[in-house]
């Protein structure tokens, strides 16, 4: 894969050029997949992708038809029941998961739980003295609580630990020792997009004798993924993000087939027994990836996911890369060459190797800047501290769409527009 050169600093760039940049990508039909208000900039695709066309519609056809004429016959009829295993393979071809490595299921969280779990239970008999779960301590903080409360659970040792960004980076150089069964770590960082690699960084933890675990919420249909060939362990994300699955859709878990009939499934319900239909009273595990289901599926926000699973399903993964560095390196040098006068700083890492698909700068009154420019229909987001956020998805945002977010917030901040009551407040922006 080869990836742009960032956009030179040397000579002013133009809206015009970002105009016939957008003329000459080759993902721009990608677009009109994609149903958004008119006059909108939407760039907070990492929080919340848009609506997918045709989503209404699938639901209408699920509500009406499926259930409203099917009944209870649709779990047969219109392959509810298979609809955990065919979206797990539809994500497996996104993540290089393989086939039957993956499962659409449950929430992020939830999936975490399952998979921490099982990773300390197989850590337990093979190497019983390990108790400690290294994460990170930028992780997104749900994956943090969730870690935490099952260490209580368990208690009899078992802790966790936070590390910095750079431990991870340079292969855990202290912290990794003879007490670690267990890595949770982010693939990109939620906060400031650093992006960290799965492959030496697996290998790294491998070499110390834990197990790892990827959370891919930030990076699934970002950027490519090879699951397997990185050798991981486990990986869960969620399909609401750049996956477009809708609000609150359902998450997915992966696991390594030597891994698979080894998981220990600590919320057993009869998804993943062997013969649910049996309806047997003891808990047999199903082999394969159906043991990581739990319980009855969310039929109508599965069906919809779907759709954003299929437009990513059409797309070449490594274009969408190319096009996402080349985005962000127009934001980081617009923001550079425009905002030079401002207390702005560029905290998103500039190399492309350690970059997700966002843009993040920092400023005083990074809360009250956003909520101005949300006001003028550009969407971003905010993070504690001072952390602006900009979602760079290349399916449905294009370079012009970037000259008019940095030249509206060096609007923004030439003339003070941020300073008012309203945008101080905080609740503006979510």
């Amino acid at each position: 894969m080869t990836t742009p050169d960032p956009v030179s600093t040397t000579s002013a760039i133009t809206r015009a050029n970002c105009e016939q940049r957008d003329a000459n990508d080759p993902l721009r039909d990608f677009r009109d997949d994609f149903l958004l208000p008119e006059g909108t900039i939407y760039l907070d695709g990492n929080s919340l992708g848009p609506r997918t066309k045709g989503a209404a519609e699938r639901a209408q056809d699920v509500i009406a038809d499926e259930w409203g004429t099917g009944l209870i016959g649709s779990w047969n009829s219109a392959s509810w029941w298979d609809l955990p295993a065919k979206l797990g393979e539809k994500i497996a071809g996104i993540v290089g998961g393989g086939a039957g490595s993956t499962v659409v299921t449950d929430t992020t969280s939830i999936n975490l739980f399952k998979a921490a779990s099982a990773a300390l239970k197989m850590q337990a008999e093979d190497s019983p003295d390990r108790r400690v779960i290294l994460t990170q301590r930028e992780n997104f903080p749900s994956d943090i609580y969730m870690l935490e409360g099952l260490a209580e659970q368990l208690g009899d040792g078992y802790k966790v630990r936070l590390v910095d960004d750079e431990e991870v980076t340079a292969g855990f150089p202290t912290t990794m020792s003879d007490e670690v069964a267990l890595v949770v770590l982010t693939h990109v960082n939620y906060r400031t997009g650093r992006l960290f690699d799965i492959g030496t960084t697996t290998s790294a933890i491998h070499a110390g004798g834990a197990m790892v675990i990827w959370d891919l919420c930030h990076s699934a249909g970002a950027l490519p993924i090879d699951l397997t060939g990185s050798g991981a362990d486990m990986a869960i994300g969620c399909t609401y993000k750049f996956l477009n699955g809708g609000p609150g859709s359902p998450a997915f878990i992966w696991v390594a087939e030597a891994l698979q009939n080894r998981f220990s499934q600590p919320l057993s319900g009869w998804w993943s027994h062997a013969q649910p239909f049996e309806m047997a009273p003891d808990y047999r595990p199903a082999d394969g990836i159906r043991r990581y289901l739990t319980g009855t599926q969310g039929i109508l926000s599965m069906s919809v996911a779907e759709l954003g699973l299929d437009i990513h399903s059409r797309v070449d993964m490594n274009l969408v890369r190319e096009k996402s560095l080349a985005l962000s390196d127009l934001f980081i040098d617009l923001v550079d060459e425009r905002l030079a006068d401002h207390p702005v700083e560029v905290v998103t890492p500039r190399e492309h190797a350690h970059r997700g698909s966002q843009v993040s700068i920092r400023h005083p009154e990074g809360f009250a800047v956003m909520s101005a420019l949300i006001e003028r229909g550009i969407i971003g987001d905010y993070r504690e501290p001072e952390v602006l956020r900009f979602g760079l998805t290349p399916l449905y945002i294009g370079f012009t769409e970037v000259w008019d977010t940095v030249e509206a917030l060096r609007d923004i901040l030439d003339n003070h527009l941020w300073d008012t009551d309203a945008h101080k407040v905080r609740g503006a922006v979510t």
